[in-house]
């Protein structure tokens, strides 16, 4: 729906448009809306395709998307930029002048006049990138950092399918300075700060047992490697990413490691139905990854029952609790014996 100055059929819904509490309307187009404050905190998309070139009129307009509704579930909101108005994120005028801090014996009272300040940072005068520079903030979408998606999505525009050639991270650093770089390059770097070697990951991902640990580890420190599945284009794990993404070494899907153990004859110390629960156990990787094998509440999905209920599985087949965790860790070892 059209909301502007000059339609009236729109202005009349601009209530049902603010209103965590109405359906809708869902999408509004707009020219100056967003600029005057109208108090709309669940809105979760804005699209920019109009050339901004003011810095109060940008924040205005990111002022309507940073609201926050935990109530309706509104945590963040997502910025589409056709205009490379997002540019504005790297002028040295958004933040404005930095607070200046001096830390005193607080017994007494600091005089500024007593000492000049020094504002700049090392390196400063490259900071902020310039354009045609490889580092220019030319992302035109600032995604959800929050995503789920799981697999290769496929993007469409007007039924044509597209697909995207570049991703950037824009972020701020230890001085507050905004950095622009690739999704990739972001990636690698701060996972090398983790595990400096591919040795050391390999040992940290041997040694822990739930490997969703892992990826939550991660993900506390800004690492989320589900952005990066689309760009790779493979349906990998989490070990395989991180391998191929930081330590550049080649990709292996799950597939391709669920049917390297398929080809041992690691299944022969077992009975005849605790290597079909296996096997099943394998092509549940390979279409899924590795959390859902490791969570013993996957033997109750219906391709499991015909081999038993999850108490006859575990107790009968594999001799008890304590068993079938040792089957499912060395069927985890299994899968990464070959990096």
């Amino acid at each position: 729906m059209k909301i502007t100055g000059d339609d009236e059929e729109g202005k009349s819904q601009l209530q049902s448009f603010i209103s965590p509490k109405e359906k809708y309307p869902t999408l509004v187009t707009t020219s100056k809306l967003l600029t005057t404050g109208v108090d709309c905190k669940t809105c979760e998309f804005i699209v920019i395709d109009s050339e901004i070139n003011s810095m109060i009129e940008f924040k205005q307009i990111l002022g309507r998307g940073t609201r926050i509704r935990e109530d309706y579930g509104k945590m963040y909101f997502t910025l589409i930029d056709f205009r490379d108005v997002s540019r504005l994120f790297a002028d040295k005028d958004f933040d404005g002048e930095p607070v200046k801090v001096k830390e005193t014996d607080t017994s007494t009272i600091p005089n500024e006049d007593d000492e000049e300040f020094d504002d700049t940072t090392e390196g400063d005068s490259n900071f902020y990138p310039e354009p045609g520079d490889d580092n220019s903030g030319d992302a035109s979408f600032i995604n959800d950092p929050f995503g789920e998606d799981n697999g290769v999505s496929k993007y469409y525009l007007d039924d044509v399918e597209v697909r995207i050639i570049n991703r950037r991270a824009h972020y701020y650093g230890a001085d507050g300075k905004l950095i622009v770089e690739s999704l990739e390059d972001y990636s690698k770097k701060n996972i090398r700060k983790e595990f400096s070697t591919l040795d050391q990951f390999i040992r940290t991902w041997s040694e822990t047992d739930k490997k969703d640990e892992i990826r939550r580890h991660f993900e506390d420190e800004g690492i989320f490697l589900e952005d990066l599945i689309d760009d790779v284009g493979k349906d990998m794990d989490v070990f395989d990413l991180v391998c191929h993404i930081a330590y550049d070494m080649p990709v292996l899907t799950r597939k391709e490691r669920a049917n390297n153990v398929k080809k041992r004859n690691y299944f022969g110390k077992y009975n005849e139905k605790a290597r079909v629960v296996l096997d099943k156990l394998l092509d549940k990787y390979a279409n899924e990854g590795i959390e859902n094998i490791q969570d013993i509440n996957v033997l109750t999905l219906p391709e499991f029952k015909e081999v038993g209920s999850k108490l006859e599985i575990v107790k009968k087949i594999f001799g008890g609790k304590k068993e079938y965790e040792q089957a499912i860790k060395e069927l985890v070892q299994e899968l990464y014996t070959i990096a």
